[in-house]
């Protein structure tokens, strides 16, 4: 089933992009960002989007397993190959003949699994530990990392070969304080996701708990946002979200006064108009005035800005 993905961004529209392209080849894919970006749902887009999406998408947590057991779950092993090996037993890359495996946190990975994975993506081929037999497989690798791969190799701790391996196709994820044009449509999408799922009836966000999610730098990305959402519908419920709902850490921004604040307790309709009329404003003077490269900036068409201008009042706007 194809994840989906949601955001309006130029950043995110740019990754979507790079994912159709890139899902029709069998290239390596080199996923980065930092936690909770959505790097493992852009690995599954890649694997159902492919001609690979009837076959397995095998996921492994390079960082989450021991660096003694990593090899065995990658590669498998024969009976005797060590105590407690009682029968043969198939490794992830070999569950995953001819679908994609996707390797998380594979800067975790230790120098000498690096080595033969460096082969596995060379050669496709491998031999479980304790086994002289090679074992062919038709894999493709997805690899995702929340770490500078560039400069853990200048350190010595990545292999320099493996990293331009794995990053054939680089795809990265910005963090979601760098596009906040997002916010919005992954608040809706999640309050109706979990007004679904526990029978909540959640209206919505006051404009003034907006302007404090707007202005909140989210370092857990995406994933800290969806489990707000998810706790304020289980203790919510109901009705409007407002300021006195968010965690301290969030309404501490309170005290410092913004333009949105000014928007008051409106409707979430009312806090969207005005969010859309400041952005256009934005493209409008990043564009030094011009509307045709201020609609290219926000991804909407020359005609659609006219009709936003003209519905937000700025039809009349000259110099910006």
């Amino acid at each position: 089933m194809i994840p989906v993905i949601i955001g309006q961004s130029p950043q995110i529209r740019e990754v979507l992009s790079l994912v159709e392209r890139v899902a029709k080849t069998d290239s390596t894919v080199l996923i980065t960002g930092e936690s909770g970006t959505g790097k493992e749902l852009i690995a599954r887009a890649i694997h159902y989007k492919s001609p690979r999406a009837s076959k397995p998408l095998v996921a492994i947590n390079c960082g989450a397993i021991p660096h003694e057991l990593l090899e065995s779950e990658l590669f498998g092993y024969v009976r005797g190959a060590f105590t407690g090996a009682v029968r043969d037993k198939k490794g992830r890359l070999e569950v995953a003949n001819g679908g994609t495996v996707f390797l998380d946190e594979v800067s975790e990975m230790a120098p000498a699994l690096q080595v033969k994975l460096l082969r596995v993506l060379q050669e496709k081929e491998f031999e479980p530990i304790g086994s002289v037999k090679t074992v062919k497989v038709d894999i493709r690798i997805v690899a995702a990392t929340n770490k500078d791969l560039e400069r853990l190799v200048q350190k010595g701790r990545f292999r320099e070969d493996l990293y331009w391996r794995l990053n054939v196709v680089p795809i990265h994820l910005p963090p979601l304080r760098e596009r906040k044009e997002d916010l919005l449509p992954l608040l809706e999408h999640f309050l109706k996701l979990y007004n679904d799922k526990y029978q909540g009836s959640v209206e919505g966000f006051s404009a003034s708990a907006l302007e404090l999610l707007y202005r909140y730098d989210w370092p857990g990305n995406v994933r800290e946002l969806e489990n707000l959402v998810q706790r304020l519908v289980i203790l919510k419920g109901e009705g409007i979200i407002g300021p006195e709902d968010l965690p301290e850490k969030i309404r501490q921004n309170h005290r410092h006064k913004s333009p949105l604040l000014a928007v008051g307790g409106g409707s979430l309709q009312d806090t969207l108009s005005y969010v859309e009329r400041e952005l256009i404003l934005e493209a409008l003077r990043k564009a030094n005035g011009v509307k045709k490269r201020a609609a290219e900036l926000l991804g909407i068409k020359r005609t659609t800005l006219l009709h936003k201008l003209k519905k937000n009042g700025l039809s009349d706007l000259k110099d910006l």
